[in-house]
Formats: structure tokens, C-alpha cells, sequence
């Protein structure tokens, strides 16, 4: 005779995989954000700046406009409640490229004499970029230039708009599963 089944290991099966599809897309999210930021911090970014302008200037409006519409297209899913969407696993990648972004944006202007005061590191750009984010602004890193204070602008207004819309969503698309978890089944 094969192994007996009993009753007693299905349901714990069933309990461990609703356990691990509860939280497999938060473990990827997490695995996906910190392969971002170490990306961030090892990736050559030296070739962007002030002595290629043009390369550095179209890469950051491209990966603005492609963050922009992919957390657009996000947030429309969840205001839709289309079925099969993982906002839960995107939006957070998302609003992470975007920090990123900006973040890179100003390491390459500090790199221009007078822009960016204080930035010397990539760990000030990510400082500054959060800060600025947080709206807390300690002043120990002060956009000088024009350019800077441009692009801290664009990161204020970029934030106000795309970030929040898709944190927005995100909540709603939170509130509306653990609502329909909350809820009891009707016998039929």
C-alpha cells in the first residue's frame, strides 16, 4: 500500500499555499526594489551629465513619460476593477523607478559647479529625492541653479500628480480585497 492521505494535511496545504499567495507578491515587490536601488548605486552613471546634455536630458523625460503612463495604466486597472491585475506588485516598482530617476537626475547635476549644493554622493541624491518626496526639506542640500530648481519643480509636481494618484489606488485596491476577504460566504 502507497501512503494514506488524511484529512488533516489538505487543509493545512491549502492554509500554506493562501499563505504564500498572500505574500509572494510583497516578497517580490521587496526583491524587485532592492534590486533597483543596488542597480542604482552600482550601475555607471557616469556617462550622463553636463558633457552629454542631450543623451541626459531625453533619458530622463523618456523614463518620466514611461513611468507616468504605466502607473496611469495601473490606476485605471484598479478604478476599473479589472480581474488578473497585480497593483500590489507594480505600483510600488513603479513609484521606486521613479524616485530613481530623479535621483540619478540630480546626481548628474551636481555634477554642474553651483547646482546642487551639498549633493556629492548617490546616497544625496537618494537622500534629496526622498526628502524633497517627503515635502520636509531640511536645507543641508539646496537645488542653486536654475536647472536644479527646475527638476526639484518637475519632482514636486511629478509626485503631486502621478505618486499619489497611484498610492491612491493602491489603498483602494488594498481596502477593496481585505473587504472581500472580510466578508463571510452565503451558503447557497
Amino acid at each position: 500500500m502507497g501512503p494514506v492521505r488524511t484529512a488533516s494535511r489538505v487543509p493545512r496545504l491549502t492554509r500554506a499555499s493562501a499563505v504564500w499567495k498572500t505574500f509572494w507578491p510583497g516578497l517580490v515587490g521587496a526583491a524587485g526594489v532592492a534590486a533597483m536601488v543596488t542597480a542604482f548605486f552600482l550601475l555607471p552613471l557616469d556617462g550622463l551629465g553636463p558633457h552629454r546634455p542631450a543623451l541626459s536630458w531625453t533619458l530622463f523625460i523618456l523614463a518620466l513619460v514611461l513611468v507616468a503612463i504605466l502607473l496611469l495604466r495601473q490606476v485605471v486597472h484598479v478604478m476599473l476593477g479589472l480581474p488578473n491585475i497585480r497593483p500590489g506588485l507594480v505600483i510600488p516598482l513603479l513609484m521606486t523607478l521613479s524616485i530613481l530617476v530623479f535621483a540619478s537626475t540630480y546626481l548628474s547635476l551636481a555634477q554642474l559647479p553651483g547646482e546642487l549644493v551639498g549633493l556629492d554622493t548617490r546616497l544625496d541624491a537618494l537622500y534629496f529625492t526622498l526628502v524633497t518626496l517627503a515635502t520636509i526639506g531640511y536645507g543641508d542640500i539646496t537645488p542653486h541653479g536654475q536647472t536644479a530648481r527646475l527638476v526639484t519643480i518637475l519632482q514636486i509636481v511629478y509626485s503631486f500628480i502621478f505618486l499619489t494618484a497611484a498610492a491612491t489606488a493602491l489603498t483602494n485596491y488594498f481596502r477593496t480585497t481585505l473587504s472581500h476577504r472580510e466578508k463571510p460566504r452565503r451558503p447557497q
